[in-house]
């Protein structure tokens, strides 16, 4: 508590440079750790899930519109480190930091609430701040490519696509966990530490165990992540999405298991769908019964609250009905 006061007593122009620095260290680093798997696609390098989207959107949605130049910083950070600046370097830059501040706006526009507590706040957050705005950092950034002969014009829907999906896949994976890591205050009640630590040790031994199989047995994922979803919601189905989105990233790049014998193309397509269709089914699901969950919490208390109403009401009224009988001694 101390230090939080000290941080605040410091020069405003001081805290905003610490906090862009912090933001721009946190993107380079997601960006380093995005690149750390990518895949080559007829000649073009892409990346299935791109997390520095996600860690964005989250500041943004978290801290507001300070966070741009942290994150536009970032963004020519992790360009720098794989070619020297240039033009193209400018409109990659650029799409990559107005993709979230668009995100940012529309969600805010439709009254997201960060705790992803209902069900339009997923749906939000994967038709608006995922499928939506990142159109505009995947079309920005293959554009500016193809401008400036840095990539073939026949490979622009191909690079396009798979640029795309990994942004969004970079929303949709990271940005909800991210968002329940801030939010996290204690730990859940002791009576679910046993179930938590026997649904993280099935799906470690599982998912990889099913990912590197050679008998494309993907599907056998989905069940741990309905299991994790209806018992631990966002805090369950989130990383278990995570953790076999990026079992499956590694075994893709790898070129074993089940995407052994694939070109590179069928390995990004089948990679893609995986890791969608994955990020999509934790969320959603996790956010409908939130929901669910949520209202009967509130269906419960409003009959609690009743019932003591009524309790008070017959006590007052026995009582009164007693006055005129002593009143008449």
């Amino acid at each position: 508590m101390a230090a939080v006061v000290g941080i605040r007593a410091w020069p405003r122009p001081v805290v905003l440079a610490c906090e862009t620095l912090l933001v721009a260290v946190c993107y380079y680093a997601a960006g380093r750790l995005g690149l750390s798997q990518r895949l080559v696609a007829d000649g073009a390098v892409v990346t299935p899930i791109w997390p520095p989207t996600g860690v964005a959107l989250t500041c943004l949605l978290l801290f507001g519109f300070r966070c741009v130049p942290g994150i536009a910083i970032g963004a020519l950070l992790v360009v720098a480190s794989l070619t020297v600046p240039g033009l193209s370097a400018v409109g990659i830059v650029l799409g990559n930091t107005v993709a979230p501040v668009c995100a940012c706006l529309m969600l805010r526009a439709v009254g997201f609430r960060v705790s992803l507590s209902r069900l339009r706040d997923g749906l939000a957050l994967v038709f608006l701040g995922a499928l939506t705005a990142m159109l505009i950092s995947s079309g920005s950034g293959v554009g500016v490519l193809v401008l400036t002969d840095k990539l073939a014009p026949d490979d622009f829907w191909l690079v396009w696509l798979a640029w795309w999906v990994g942004d969004a896949m970079g929303v949709v994976l990271v940005t909800p966990l991210l968002l329940l890591l801030h939010r996290a205050r204690r730990p859940p009640p002791s009576g679910r530490w046993i179930e938590a630590a026997g649904l993280a040790l099935v799906v470690c031994v599982l998912v990889p165990m099913v990912t590197y199989s050679s008998v494309s047995a993907l599907f056998l994922v989905y069940p741990l992540l309905v299991w994790a979803a209806l018992r631990f919601q966002l805090a369950g189905g989130m990383p278990c999405a995570l953790f076999a989105s990026v079992t499956a990233t590694v075994a893709a790049r790898q070129e074993t298991g089940s995407f052994g014998g694939l070109t590179d193309v069928e390995i990004m397509m089948k990679l893609q769908a995986f890791n969608g269709t994955l990020g999509l089914t934790a969320l959603l699901l996790s956010a409908v019964i939130s929901e669910q969950l949520n209202t009967r919490r509130s269906v419960e208390r409003a009959c609690h609250e009743l019932v003591e109403a009524l309790q008070h009401l017959n006590a007052g009224g026995s009582g009164n009905a007693g006055t005129p009988g002593r009143d008449a001694r």
